[in-house]
């Protein structure tokens, strides 16, 4: 793959508005196609924001009628905000394009970021992003005094985990000892260019996710890089070591076109 070209847009002080970076991921999007720029990642911190994937139901949004930014990726809804790097990788695949694989490199770099702070993270299969693997199930503390066998959050159609408080907020989900989403990917590709992309949650307040479904996963929660590792970390101390890896996974990616079967005649 070509090399590649990174683009700070704003963090901090300077945290970019989500429709402002949208709107630069769509101008960025349409040079690419036409060769005009290289492959170029947007990276940036948003203000507090809920977008929401096109697969995203009612019932995984805010109950508050907080806003929420309806877009054209995959996936559900998420939050982005203050402590978290999000990543907007352009990239033009060769076709048919290997969606998969594109994910696949985004976490395969995030994960690498995570070993070199000295946090072992992972996938999860059938849940895109970068994962801290909880304890094994019968080995996690029973909620609300009830065997786990009877998670109300996956056998009760009328509980909603929004309406019971801490107990059951994605936020407390290292509490629990549960699974917990560091690194969220959602994706679109027109055209063979790619577009959206990742959060990174370095040191975000994760009690923002209480408000929502996180990615619409009702028996697993979020976590950062700060909360995990139990220490101070800044999004510019984090930053150069994300960009790092992404170069070097990136740039030294091969891409293939997807492999297509056809039916015999």
């Amino acid at each position: 793959m070509s090399e590649l070209r990174f683009v700070r847009m704003g963090f901090g002080a300077e945290a970019v508005e989500y429709q402002v970076a949208w709107d630069e991921q769509r101008r960025v999007h349409a040079a690419r196609f036409a060769d005009e720029v290289p492959d170029t990642v947007l990276l940036l911190e948003h203000p507090p924001v809920y977008t929401a994937g096109r697969r995203t139901a009612d019932s995984e949004r805010p109950l508050d009628g907080t806003p929420v930014v309806d877009v054209d990726r995959g996936g559900k809804i998420t939050w982005h905000g203050p402590g978290q790097i999000v990543g907007y990788p352009i990239q033009k695949l060769p076709r048919p394009v290997d969606v998969v694989a594109h994910v696949r490199r985004l976490e395969d770099a995030l994960i690498r970021t995570c070993a070199e702070f000295g946090l072992e993270t992972t996938r999860v299969e059938g849940r895109s992003g970068v994962w801290v693997l909880g304890d094994p199930v019968d080995q996690r503390p029973a909620l609300g005094g009830l065997s786990l066998d009877f998670d109300p959050r996956l056998h009760d159609e009328e509980f909603d985990p929004r309406l019971n408080g801490p107990e059951y907020a994605p936020s407390n989900a290292g509490q629990r000892r549960e699974d917990r989403k560091i690194a969220a990917i959602g994706i679109r590709v027109a055209k063979g260019v790619t577009m959206h992309g990742f959060s990174f949650n370095v040191n975000p307040d994760n009690s923002w996710f209480d408000r929502i479904i996180p990615c619409g996963i009702r028996d697993a929660g979020v976590t950062s890089l700060a909360a995990e590792l139990g220490r101070d970390l800044t999004i510019p101390g984090v930053l150069p070591v994300v960009e790092r890896h992404l170069r070097d996974v990136l740039e030294n990616a091969e891409p293939k076109p997807r492999e297509v079967e056809r039916a015999a005649v």
